[in-house]
């Protein structure tokens, strides 16, 4: 009897069949970056610049996302294959670079089904396209079986002839600001978390609920704020504070957030937080994931489109913990720590 492609399994296909599947679902992008794709026993990618920026990032099951949450939401493919291409490129836009090219490794147990790895297939090609990507090819990568579902990507880009934009340049007097979102995928997971059924959220917290699960970093600002003359740059993915902090301790300063500016991220959180009983401004300070990105302008610079002024870059003195303060206070909260209990 012919197989039910609903049910199918990757365990029901050999490699090269399931292989078959996915390749066509790939994104080929629109450059020349490319040399050698998918097919052979490694890619050739071109590094006209001659420099090479690298990043990777991993997402594991029932650490980075649950294939069903409490609130009934199920992860899907296309969740999961979206996050990993926003994630990644969220990275190397953070040094003002471009995208090229990046190679995918997925573990699966042998019963996922194969419509699962086509949706992700899907999802990882429209997260490149929509989020603004489109020189960025999928270069191959490797498929194993395991015990449990992980994803690893490993992703390319180039600085044409540009200098990097690092999280260490930040000069007291610089401006701080934010592009994108902060707080929305913290709210999101705790949406996510909660007893409240997916089915009965509203559309302002089902907007949260989809940045946790498929996040839009501002791709798009990162080249505008190196052209603007950026000191520092950096992805923010573990909260304002934990990697505000990083920021500062790289460029021996203090960052002081402003609080009426803080207030305002925290407005299009309210919906989450007066559903959970939760205070917005934790999901601010401390969220991670929405893949915002975190810069530092010198004073008197007109911030770049999408840039709002968070607060300003402070020098720094042996009393700072954090690197963090608001209003001149220390920051009392932290972020996400993947070794954390």
């Amino acid at each position: 009897m012919p197989q039910n492609p609903e049910s199918l399994t990757v365990g029901e296909l050999s490699e090269s069949e399931l292989l078959a599947r996915i390749f066509p679902r790939l994104h080929g992008g629109d450059s020349s970056a490319l040399l050698l794709g998918p097919g052979d026993d490694a890619a050739i990618v071109a590094a006209p610049d001659g420099r090479t920026v690298v990043s990777i990032d991993t997402q594991v099951v029932d650490q980075d996302f649950r294939l069903e949450w409490n609130n009934g939401y199920r992860t899907t493919g296309y969740d999961v294959g979206w996050k990993a291409a926003a994630q990644n490129l969220s990275d190397i836009n953070a040094m003002g670079a471009r995208a090229t090219s990046m190679v995918v490794s997925l573990t699966m147990p042998p019963d996922t089904l194969v419509s699962w790895v086509e949706d992700f297939a899907d999802g990882m090609s429209s997260g490149i396209r929509e989020l603004g990507a489109p020189d960025c090819a999928v270069a191959g990568g490797d498929l194993g079986r395991g015990r449990e579902l992980a994803v690893s990507v490993a992703i390319l880009g180039t600085l044409d002839g540009q200098a990097p934009v690092l999280r260490s340049g930040a000069r007291p007097g610089d401006t701080l600001a934010l592009a994108g979102t902060a707080g929305y995928a913290a709210a999101g997971l705790a949406l996510l978390e909660s007893g409240t059924p997916v089915d009965g959220l509203n559309s302002e917290q089902r907007t949260l609920m989809d940045t946790q699960c498929r996040p839009r970093p501002p791709l798009a600002a990162g080249p505008l704020a190196r052209e603007a003359g950026a000191t520092a740059l950096m992805d923010i993915s573990d909260g304002l504070v934990r990697d505000g902090a990083r920021m500062a301790a790289a460029s021996h300063t203090v960052l002081d957030l402003d609080p009426v500016a803080l207030k305002e991220l925290g407005v299009p959180l309210q919906p989450a937080a007066s559903l959970l009983g939760a205070e917005p401004m934790d999901w601010v300070l401390a969220g991670g994931e929405d893949h915002g990105l975190l810069a530092a302008f010198p004073a008197g610079v007109q911030l770049p489109h999408g840039f709002t002024a968070i607060g300003s870059v402070e020098a720094s003195a042996p009393t700072d913990s954090t690197g963090v303060t608001i209003a001149g206070r220390p920051a009392d909260t932290v972020g996400w720590d993947h070794f954390a209990d």
